[in-house]
């Protein structure tokens, strides 16, 4: 009996390198990562204050906050000092929060361990230069971060 149609061949070449274990060792996991036995007691991680809930929300209040603080250079055409500085400061928290939710979620510290030290690390290190790139903008530029936002919209 002929069979006609696509058969998928066994190919190892469209898979990531890193999934292969060439350059980024990963920690070997049970299977269904299960760890001990069905008869074994769960048992919990302790609760901390500073995730979950509380942290969950005050994301979104540094989100929603940042609205009013956007708008109102553009709404009354001046730029205000401390409006600018302020919302520089809640852009920043708002830039690290989400990449650091990034790295929690795809390089997980019980999978990558060293590799999730190392991308926090490069995330605060990352944060720093880009803390002193806002000063350094709220110095030289005569409106701060609201100038250049109205540069690039004139340009």
């Amino acid at each position: 009996m002929l069979k006609i149609g696509l058969r998928a061949k066994p190919t190892t070449s469209i898979r990531p390198l890193a999934s292969r274990g060439l350059f980024i060792k990963t920690i070997p996991q049970p299977p269904g990562n299960i760890v001990g036995t069905v008869n074994d007691a769960y048992v919990p991680p302790p609760p901390t204050k500073s995730h979950g809930s509380w942290h969950w929300t005050g994301e979104k209040i540094v989100t929603i906050g940042m609205a009013p603080l956007v708008l109102t250079p553009f709404v009354t055409g001046t730029a205000y000092p401390l409006a600018d500085s302020i919302m520089g400061t809640l852009l920043l928290y708002h830039c690290y929060a989400g990449f650091e939710s990034c790295i929690i979620d795809y390089i997980p510290l019980r999978v990558y361990g060293i590799w999730h030290k190392a991308a926090m690390g490069l995330l605060g290190l990352g944060t720093l230069i880009a803390g002193y790139g806002i000063y350094v903008i709220e110095k030289t530029e005569q409106e701060g971060l609201v100038g250049i936002v109205k540069k690039l919209w004139t340009a």
